[in-house]
């Protein structure tokens, strides 16, 4: 598993440029779904977390922290991912916000 080998961060790409960004620092996670490179995206969100999570390490090595609200539990980012990655589109009950 790419968690148990530190590579905390994963993106899956389509042949017509969407991807979903994943990363992870093993407790929580960001899901976001981008259109083409260097657009803003849409993330998932947990609206009533509170606080924020560090260690989320990016590939090129960067360290980053996010508030609580702006990650989701590993459970949820999971079924999260399986859906999008199986339908293309958010679950109907998911809660994400558009970042453009």
């Amino acid at each position: 598993m790419r968690i148990d080998s530190g590579q905390l961060e994963t993106r899956l790409t389509s042949s017509s440029g969407r991807s979903l960004a994943f990363m992870t620092n093993t407790e929580r996670a960001m899901v976001m779904l981008l259109q083409d490179e260097g657009d803003p995206g849409e993330h998932a969100v947990d609206p009533e977390a509170e606080g924020a999570s560090e260690g989320f390490v990016l590939s090129n090595g960067q360290d980053d922290e996010y508030p609580d609200e702006d990650t989701v539990p590993m459970g949820e980012a999971f079924r999260l991912v399986e859906h999008i990655v199986g339908t293309g589109s958010w679950p109907a009950d998911a809660r994400w916000v558009v970042d453009r």
